[in-house]
């Protein structure tokens, strides 16, 4: 099911399904980037020979609101947009480029739709709308546990965390 994700009145808020699928926001890639990382893991073990790019944005609304206050607004999206690393691609002889999407997930805040306020879907192979993960996925405890503002990684997202410590809004615990 393909919809534009961009609503008539400019919102750019959480879009789902009648059966509470997430429609996945198509035109995440205008949307605020906050990072990337290569061959990210949160397991040890030796380092991935083929490691992947994780490229994370934020809808733009969310973005001003957390900037002004340290804080994720009700409707927050992050979209983590994973994709393989290529190697001697085109002249590039040394080091990785991002080559294709391999994956895509998404940490949404709505505060009346979830219990604890926030949710993860994931979008396989592309898919238009995404399924959400149930509530005894490691993602939910783990972000919990670290996340340095509310249940987010903002300590990957160097100018936000930078915001979040001038705002007084990151939490001890991560």
């Amino acid at each position: 099911m393909a919809a534009p994700q961009q609503r008539p009145d400019g919102s750019d808020e959480p879009r789902y399904t009648r059966d509470n699928r997430m429609l996945r926001p198509s035109n995440y890639g205008e949307w605020i980037w906050l990072s990337s990382s290569l061959g990210m893991s949160y397991t040890p073990g030796p380092p991935d020979e083929n490691p992947s790019f994780a490229n994370v944005f934020v809808n733009p609304s969310a973005y001003r609101s957390f900037v002004s206050t340290g804080k994720w607004p009700d409707k927050t999206v992050l979209v983590l947009e994973v994709r393989s690393s290529v190697s001697k691609s085109s002249i590039n002889q040394k080091g990785r480029v991002q080559g294709p999407v391999t994956g895509v997930e998404v940490h949404v805040k709505d505060e009346r739709r979830f219990p604890g306020k926030w949710a993860f879907f994931g979008f396989e192979n592309s898919v238009q709308s995404g399924s959400l993960f149930p509530k005894s996925a490691d993602c939910y405890s783990c972000h919990e546990q670290h996340g340095a503002v509310d249940t987010t990684f903002v300590q990957f997202y160097p100018t936000l965390m930078d915001v979040a410590k001038q705002k007084g809004t990151v939490q001890a615990r991560y």
